[in-house]
């Protein structure tokens, strides 16, 4: 079985105005294995999960510098909000 990876997501800026959903900076959440964290706007979320995906199941984006994190941004571009996600490895 293949090995799956807990993925710690960070609210790691907001450019503009203040989010909608209420996150701020710094706010954090942990995705534990495969199952989904609490608090996290349906909207943000939708955007995070493509990336979280790989995340969680060992893979990488061609485009993130670091193959353990990735970025996405929030789909409301009046808040413009950046999450950080990153794989954490306990091997």
């Amino acid at each position: 079985m293949a090995k799956i990876y807990d993925v710690e997501i960070t609210v790691k800026s907001i450019t503009q105005s203040k989010c909608h959903a209420g996150h701020k900076q710094g706010d954090s959440w942990l995705c534990k294995k495969d199952k989904t964290p609490g608090g996290i706007c349906v909207g943000a979320f939708n955007a995070i999960i493509p990336q979280l995906r790989t995340l969680i199941h060992g893979g990488v984006h061609y485009w993130d510098k670091e193959g353990d994190v990735s970025y996405v941004s929030c789909p409301d571009r009046n808040v413009q909000v950046v999450w950080e996600l990153k794989r954490l490895r306990s091997d």
